[in-house]
Formats: structure tokens, sequence, C-alpha cells
């Protein structure tokens, strides 16, 4: 285990407190005009998912647990979970669907995610930046309408909603950010 001060503490960092794990999930410090600076911490128990809320002095030492990043490959869903698997060693991991959260809608067969891994269990989840999806609903273009600024909804084949450019038809392949469901460009494939 590593020691850190409050402050430094970052969203996906896993720390060790009081014996048991938890990923960060948001975290921010307060500078009050009076009294000591704080670091407030929401985070998730690994163990059971239960949600706990932290405030320590930010320069309070709390121990992070080390993490390892290891690319895994996407295989299929099934009742047991989400099942990877490294590609070089070929050990297989099921991660829960707790652990994916949101992220599961843009998972596809054979895509390369990072996986943070800790004694053997997945923690937390990195999705490629961009993937390419294809459009299957989208509204028709209406005459006049500007091509610049004007985005219309459309709804992709992993079936999230999106804003896409008004020349962008169903069944077009398009790529979509995976941070916040935006539209980046149209496939080259």
């Amino acid at each position: 285990m590593v020691k850190i001060i409050a402050s430094s503490v970052r969203k996906g960092n896993v720390l060790d407190v009081d014996g048991k794990l938890y990923v960060v999930l948001t975290a921010q410090n307060f500078h009050p005009g009076k009294g000591t600076p704080v670091t407030q911490v929401d985070m998730r128990r690994i163990v059971d998912g239960v949600k706990v809320s932290e405030r320590w002095r930010t320069t309070e030492q709390v121990e992070r647990a080390f993490v390892e990043d290891v690319n895994f490959q996407y295989l299929y869903e099934d009742g047991e979970g989400f099942h990877f698997m490294n590609p070089e060693s070929y050990d297989q991991v099921v991660v829960s669907e707790e652990t994916m959260g949101d992220q599961k809608a843009y998972l596809q067969e054979g895509m390369t995610c990072i996986l943070s891994m800790h004694e053997g269990v997945a923690l937390a989840l990195q999705l490629p930046r961009h993937v390419t999806l294809e459009i299957v609903e989208t509204e028709p273009v209406v005459k006049g309408q500007t091509a610049s600024s004007s985005y219309k909804p459309a709804i992709l084949s992993n079936g999230l909603r999106t804003l896409v450019p008004p020349h962008i038809d169903a069944g077009t392949r398009v790529v979509i950010a995976t941070e916040d469901n935006s539209y980046v460009e149209r496939a080259k494939d």
C-alpha cells in the first residue's frame, strides 16, 4: 500500500480504508475562508457496492491500493456477468454488472478494454475512447436547415440516443465518443 495525501485523491483511484477497498467516484477539495481545507470523497465499496462519503483534512494520509491496469478482450455476456480474456495468458475474468455500469452499452465482441485488477478481481473498466456504431433511426432533413450548427436526434445500434449532423441518415456508420456519447465523425470503413 502507498500512502498519499487526501488532496491528491482522484476519480478512479482505489483506496484502502480500514482494511476494505473502495473505488473513488468523485473527489473535491474545499478551501473555506476560515478553517481547515478538506477533501470530500464519494466512494463505492468494492465488496458489496455500498456507496460511502468521507471527508478528510487535505493533509491527512490515506492508503492507496496497488491496482494493475491490464488489456483484456471482451468475449460475451451471460447470467454470470461479462466475460473478458487476457490475450497474452488466455486467462478469463468475469466482470459484474455493478462494475460495468452504463458502459455495457458500448461493448462489442472482440473489443480491447483496460481492466483495473487487484488480486485477480476486476475493480473498474476503461473503454476505448471511440467506438463505431450504426445509426438505426433518425429524423429526415428539414429543407433550409443550415448544416453548420444544427444537429438532429438519432438512435444508435446499441439503443443509445445521440445528436448527429443533418447529412447523416439511417444505416450510416458513425464514430461515437464513449465518454459523453457524442458524435465524432462518419466512420471511414
